[in-house]
């Protein structure tokens, strides 16, 4: 089920930023073009010389559009038409007469479900869609204005790519404890910054399997103390909601939902809301034909 509420986009620039954010490559997010209506999601910029094995780079030239849709918005061809607007606009508004030159552009559309509906539409404009790495597309031809690969997520190499595999909702339990395996290995300080921004975007998206792996009396201690932190502060945000609910509407039931998805059980929610233990459970089952 989609959660509105979470903010895939910074973690999105993390898990880039993790991938190719190597000597020589740039990442700036939401880089404004002209008036500042319009903006890209990310503009990776690359020196003359730069070298990346990853993938993902082997398109690169020296400026390089990156459009991320989460695992709940469609890739379609208003879209795929919109970022080649975005190209456009960017070398028109070069510093100069002509600094971003036509041939040092690419674009790269990133989403973790193949879009078939936008393949189906490029091949009947005449483009020519090719598979050079798993789960990376390039469009050549028809109205591919620019150097154009389409990641689709779901299919890239997951020990190649670990941080985008990881921007999902459904998640199993061996991609979370490996994900939690490759954050336990980063020791810079900015690579650590990156991981959380992603962890809790994993923590949000993925709350069932995340509440199972915590309950597991075999799980690492060292991965459910990379977790801890993140879901602490989750609970308290929850907790806090409820306790907010409760005084606006002079009812207990947010105090008890709130609880309850902090993984107490009804006897537990009982004695801390003051209820009988089948007065919590109505107030679930209400909550839960109602939502």
């Amino acid at each position: 089920m989609q959660n509105k509420e979470i903010q895939w986009h910074p973690p999105f620039k993390a898990a880039i930023c993790l991938e190719i954010a190597k000597d020589g490559i740039t990442i700036e997010a939401e880089h404004t073009l002209n008036t500042g209506a319009i903006k890209i999601d990310l503009l990776a910029t690359c020196g003359q010389n730069t070298y990346n094995n990853n993938e993902i780079c082997q398109i690169f030239k020296e400026y390089n559009i990156i459009e991320y849709k989460n695992p709940y918005d469609s890739l379609s061809p208003d879209t795929y038409i919109k970022v080649l607007g975005y190209a456009c606009l960017f070398k028109a508004y070069g510093e100069k007469e002509d600094s971003h030159k036509l041939e040092n552009i690419t674009i790269s559309l990133v989403r973790e479900a193949r879009p078939l509906k936008l393949f189906k539409y490029l091949e009947a404009h005449g483009s020519v869609i090719s598979n050079p790495y798993k789960g990376i597309y390039y469009v050549t031809g028809g109205i591919a204005l620019f150097p154009v690969q389409i990641i689709v997520t779901r299919e890239l190499g997951k020990e190649k790519h670990r941080w985008l595999c990881s921007l999902s909702g459904k998640l199993n339990e061996y991609d979370l404890k490996e994900f939690l395996i490759s954050v336990s290995k980063l020791t810079g300080k900015m690579d650590k910054e990156y991981a959380d921004s992603i962890l809790e975007v994993v923590i949000k998206a993925n709350r069932e399997l995340v509440e199972k792996i915590r309950s597991d009396k075999n799980m690492s201690k060292t991965l459910l103390e990379i977790m801890e932190p993140v879901l602490l502060e989750r609970d308290k945000e929850i907790l806090q909601q409820g306790i907010e609910q409760g005084k606006r509407e002079g009812k207990k039931e947010g105090m008890v939902y709130a609880f309850y998805e902090m993984n107490l059980d009804t006897n537990e929610i009982a004695q801390k809301v003051q209820l009988t233990e089948s007065e919590v459970i109505e107030i679930l089952r209400h909550i839960k034909d109602n939502n």
